[in-house]
């Protein structure tokens, strides 16, 4: 139950991540969420774990831990990357305007943002996450996976029907023309 909370927990971090870079950057896109109900970023969530499983004696040396988490991190999002374009049919990020990218999937920008992402939350953010996981009642361990599922399900179905990214945003109205 620990690892999903975690999972969980930092998939919705990574939402928020998202969103505040969008904001700070003020591209069009706003919303940044990966799933069609829940507002999660799951390669997030994945590259937590990832730094999660790294050595204690990695974890505990920020000369080591960056580097590690880096790698670590960028792995994941390639991999997530191609994840998404082989089976939901669509691209969430693509890196290519940026040099030596891999693919658009990853790039050495964003690697050390990674890395620098993962000191913060070894050393900030995972001591309350953690004390957040412990805390959460375990009867709500089964509803939140059947809800992680039927909307993964959901947001892949529709993600292939429709091969964009927009059909997850089916909270926004269109902008209504006004009578001239």
């Amino acid at each position: 139950m620990e690892v999903f909370w975690y999972f969980f927990l930092y998939s919705f971090l990574g939402f928020l991540v998202e969103v505040t870079y969008v904001r700070l950057r003020r591209e069009a896109k706003r919303d940044r969420k990966c799933r069609l109900i829940l507002p999660v970023c799951p390669v997030y969530g994945l590259g937590a774990l990832a730094i999660l499983l790294l050595p204690q004696g990695v974890q505990q040396n920020p000369l080591l831990l960056f580097p590690a988490a880096a790698l670590a991190c960028t792995g994941v999002e390639y991999a997530a990357g191609l994840f998404y374009e082989k089976v939901f049919r669509v691209s969430f990020w693509s890196y290519a305007h940026l040099p030596l990218n891999l693919n658009g999937r990853v790039c050495p920008l964003f690697s050390l943002f990674w890395g620098g992402l993962a000191v913060l939350v070894l050393r900030v953010i995972h001591p309350w996450t953690a004390l957040l996981a412990a805390r959460i009642p375990p009867w709500l361990f089964l509803p939140a996976v059947l809800l992680w599922a039927a909307d993964t399900i959901l947001t892949a179905l529709l993600l292939r029907r429709t091969g964009s990214t927009d059909a997850l945003r089916w909270y926004l109205r269109p902008a209504r023309r006004s009578a001239a």
